[in-house]
């Protein structure tokens, strides 16, 4: 299993897009096998989801992100969780132990509309139930 997390300095970051860094963790057998932090790629729509589908991740973990965002990522087969706080050894000791649960988004709804590109509804924004892992 391989997991994508937006981090800033060994913690999750509060909002995806603007995190400087994004760490995959990839995790077999209960164990940590392979861990990369790679630099941010750059906020245009669509390009992190890309980014992330690219390095093999399934799964999203932010503090926040807007559902425009999450549609994106849903394109690509990858689950989402948002509302995740704390350090990545924290976040990865709980997804081996299977207790990390999502929650309401971190980023304040709007935050990151203003960039000229209009809301596209889908189903995704239907979807208002927590992610459990």
């Amino acid at each position: 299993m391989k997991i994508a997390i937006s981090t800033d300095s060994g913690m999750v970051s509060a909002h995806f897009g603007r995190a400087p860094e994004f760490t995959f963790i990839t995790i077999e057998d209960s164990k940590v096998v392979d861990k990369q932090v790679i630099p941010n790629p750059g906020h245009t729509v669509g390009s992190i989801p890309q980014f992330v589908n690219q390095h093999g991740a399934k799964y999203m973990i932010a503090g926040g992100m807007g559902r425009r965002a999450e549609a994106f990522f849903n394109q690509y087969g990858i689950e989402v969780i948002v509302g995740v706080q704390g350090s990545i050894d924290e976040v990865v000791k709980k997804i081996i132990d299977g207790t990390l649960e999502g929650g309401e988004s971190l980023c304040a709804p709007g935050g990151g509309k203003g960039y000229g590109v209009d809301k596209i509804h889908t189903e995704a924004d239907d979807n208002h139930d927590h992610h459990h892992f």
